[in-house]
Parts: C-alpha cells; sequence; structure tokens
C-alpha cells in the first residue's frame, strides 16, 4: 500500500512584461505537469498544482489546490510561501523564463539611444533595444527552502544531442542540489530520461510511463498492507 504523498507541481509558463499591455513568454502548454497532477490526485496523493495563467493546456487540471502564477518573481515567491508547510515531492516543470526585461532604448536616425518609459511603448517612435535580463533559478533556491523534500527538475533542451541533454541535468542536479531531474526535448529525441543523484539514468517511452516513475521515486518509503 502507497503512502500518501504531499506534491507541488508547477507546471506552464511564466511571463515578463515589456510594458502595460506587451509581454514575453514561451511555448509552454502546461499539458504533462497537469497530466502528472491528475495521475498523482487519482493514486491518492495530496496535490498543489501551480499552473501559469498563460499555459494553453484545456485538459482538466485535478489537484487538491490550483493556484495560478504569472511571472517568474510570482512563482518564486509562492514556492517560498509554501516552504512553511509540509511538502515531500517537488516537481518544478515549469517553463520558467530565462529573461525578463531591462531597460528599453529609442534610436535615433543619428544612431543616439534615449532611454524609453510608457505604460505603452508607441510603435510610432521605431526601432527600440530592449535589454534582457536573466531571471532568478528558482530551481536553485529550493534546496535551502526544501530541505528534507524530493525535489525533482526539468531539462528540456532544443539544440545538442542526447548525451549533452543528459549532461545539462546531471549539472543542474549537482549545482542545485536536486535528488532528479527529467530530461526531454528535441535534443534528447523520443520519451524521457529520468537522471537520479545516485547516478542512475532511466530511459522512460512515453509520459505514463513517467509518471508512474516519477510517484515511484517522490514516495520512495511504501507503507506494508495487512
Amino acid at each position: 500500500m502507497l503512502k500518501t504523498v504531499h506534491c507541488v507541481i508547477t507546471a506552464g509558463p511564466t511571463y515578463e512584461a515589456f510594458d502595460n499591455v506587451r509581454r514575453l513568454t514561451n511555448f509552454s502548454t502546461g499539458r504533462l505537469g497537469c497530466e502528472l497532477a491528475g495521475v498523482l490526485m487519482n493514486r491518492g496523493h495530496k496535490v498543489r498544482l501551480l499552473i501559469g495563467e498563460q499555459a494553453t493546456y484545456l485538459g482538466p487540471r485535478q489537484a487538491t489546490v490550483v493556484d495560478v502564477f504569472s511571472t517568474t518573481t510570482d512563482l518564486h515567491d509562492r514556492l517560498h510561501a509554501l516552504s512553511s508547510e509540509r511538502v515531500d515531492a517537488i516537481f518544478h516543470a515549469a517553463a520558467v523564463s530565462d529573461f525578463t526585461f531591462g531597460k528599453i532604448w529609442l534610436r535615433s536616425d543619428s544612431g543616439e539611444l534615449s532611454e524609453v518609459r510608457s505604460g505603452k511603448i508607441s510603435t510610432r517612435n521605431g526601432t527600440l533595444l530592449a535589454e534582457l535580463v536573466p531571471t532568478k533559478k528558482i530551481i536553485s533556491e529550493l534546496r535551502a527552502w526544501f530541505p528534507q523534500t524530493r525535489i525533482v527538475g526539468w531539462k528540456y533542451e532544443v539544440d545538442g544531442d542526447h548525451a549533452s541533454v543528459l549532461e545539462a541535468a546531471r549539472t543542474q542536479m549537482n549545482e542545485c542540489r536536486t535528488d532528479a531531474c527529467v530530461a526531454n526535448g528535441p535534443a534528447y529525441g523520443k520519451g524521457f530520461g529520468l537522471l537520479k543523484s545516485n547516478g542512475e539514468c532511466l530511459e522512460v517511452l512515453d509520459a505514463t510511463e513517467l509518471f508512474a516513475r516519477l510517484e515511484e521515486f517522490a514516495n520512495p518509503r511504501r507503507i506494508k498492507g495487512p
């Protein structure tokens, strides 16, 4: 018999504001995280799903609690606020924006730059130059907030090959002190790789098998039945 696990799942994209009406985001749909939440709920676990408000997946969002986040800072703060609660496992599948906007400049015909600040920057201004500043790496802070929690990160890569994605996943685990990492994306190829901090790497063919392995990983100690 399985022990009930208190899980937190992040899914979908964050976004970063360009001005009050435009934003920078990514193509994450939130589907994988939502489907994982549903599987864990159906298996009797308590699930808190943090889903990006720009997620386009329209399927069911099964969870004990569903919270909607917006920017990277918003997701950061919501996760930090949960550090006082019991959390047995975190599945950090959200596609966190790598960059946010810094300063924005207007370039004149003579090439001079002047900073632009407006609630809605007009296209009549002409060519703009935008500074992109790296966002906080939320995954790097999770271990300090959740020292006893089993933490699973994600490494989705477009460029490179199978081996380079696995190496990037190992680097993430080492740098962020996470317990496992799911590797996938066009560079990885078909299926998923589930890497564990003990060096083990499971090659998983599809999402159904991945979800089963993630549940097993999050719930290593099972309550024996009668």
